[in-house]
């Protein structure tokens, strides 16, 4: 082969191996989804944990944290705090310390690293609210008051943890509802309601905003937003409370908002990050399936803001698309936040947990 011919083929497969790493990395935008092997060896994972904290109990323990699959306790779920709303199930402030350890290993499990602390620095706040407010065990059953701290979240199993059969993970208390729905190689953790109160404080000498990469999101992209977007996605009302809370199970409400069939590509990518925060609660195996799932129906999600565009300021907003809403809701300050996470096709696994 003369040397030119060479060069030029040496050349073309550069360009080759150039467009091809190109055309991956555009495809690398969208993570290729765990595979069904991989998702359910995550279910076999958090029904091992499940069983190994069942172990640790006596009947009367057990005959507490297992309910009927099909019975009440599954939309049983609520922001407040006891004695205001009765939860059942077993009591953190009632295990041993090394029930509590199989409790938040199970957690761990059956949430990413970033879900688990999430949930994690929820409950924290709610000590540091016990201690600043008080409202002890004793005074939520005897004086009258809220009961607050970590001693007042409660896990339950909805169904028998399976491999195969449907049945729930529920774990809750003040501002927090975890209800993870699962069956084999499928999951959806609708509707969850991670909220916050305080939103920041200080632990170990470090400020802790469990809520903070939502809130902070939220404004950059409504600040990136131009004044034409900015004009449709701000709310011609003022709301100051999640419309799809608890207790709002089925109900349905139009979208309002910008479009992200409007938004440039960087706008998508902002929006979807904020999205992450929810659905990425979940382990990976689940978590990064679910976003694809958002993903491919972003051009039909829309992004609505009501209040201030100042962060640092209570402000309102909300994601709604085909299989999402997401609410976010100061309560009459930054510091006492309100969220609820739905997929209006699959809240309580809707799409797979049928018997």
């Amino acid at each position: 082969m003369p040397a030119s011919t060479r060069i030029v083929s040496i050349v073309s497969v550069g360009l080759l191996v150039i467009v091809g790493a190109t055309v991956l990395a555009q495809r690398g935008a969208t993570p290729a989804s765990p595979s069904a092997n991989a998702q359910a060896e995550a279910t076999a994972r958090i029904v091992a944990s499940a069983q190994a904290l069942v172990a640790t109990l006596d009947a009367t323990a057990r005959g507490r944290v297992l309910f009927p699959f099909d019975g009440a306790q599954k939309t049983r779920w609520s922001n407040l705090p006891g004695p205001m709303f009765q939860r059942q199930g077993l009591r953190m402030g009632d295990l041993t310390s090394a029930q509590r350890a199989a409790v938040m290993n199970l957690l761990a499990v059956a949430l990413s690293r970033e879900g688990y602390q999430k949930v994690v620095e929820i409950m924290r706040g709610d000590e540091v609210l016990k201690t600043t407010q008080g409202g002890g065990r004793g005074r939520g059953l005897f004086g009258g008051g809220p009961a607050f701290g970590e001693d007042e979240y409660y896990l339950a199993f909805v169904g028998t943890p399976s491999t195969s059969e449907p049945w729930m993970l529920q774990f809750g208390g003040h501002h927090l509802a975890i209800n993870l729905t699962m069956a084999g190689s499928q999951a959806t953790m609708t509707p969850s309601l991670p909220a916050a109160q305080p939103a920041t404080y200080t632990f170990e000498g470090r400020t802790v905003r469990p809520l903070g990469k939502e809130n902070d999101k939220a404004f950059a992209l409504v600040n990136a937003l131009d004044a034409t977007q900015r004009g449709r996605a701000i709310l011609p009302y003022r709301v100051s409370d999640l419309v799809l809370g608890p207790g709002q199970d089925g109900r349905t409400i139009q979208p309002e908002g910008v479009r992200a069939s409007s938004l440039s590509s960087a706008q998508q990518t902002m929006l979807l990050d904020i999205v992450r925060e929810w659905a990425g609660i979940m382990t990976d195996a689940f978590g990064e399936p679910r976003l694809n799932e958002i993903r491919a129906k972003l051009q039909d999600t829309y992004f609505a803001w009501s209040g201030s565009l100042t962060n640092g300021s209570a402000a309102y907003f909300r994601i709604q698309g085909p299989t999402v809403v997401i609410e976010y809701a100061p309560q009459g300050g930054v510091d006492h936040i309100h969220t609820i996470y739905r997929d209006p096709t699959n809240d309580y696994g809707a799409k797979f947990a049928r018997r």
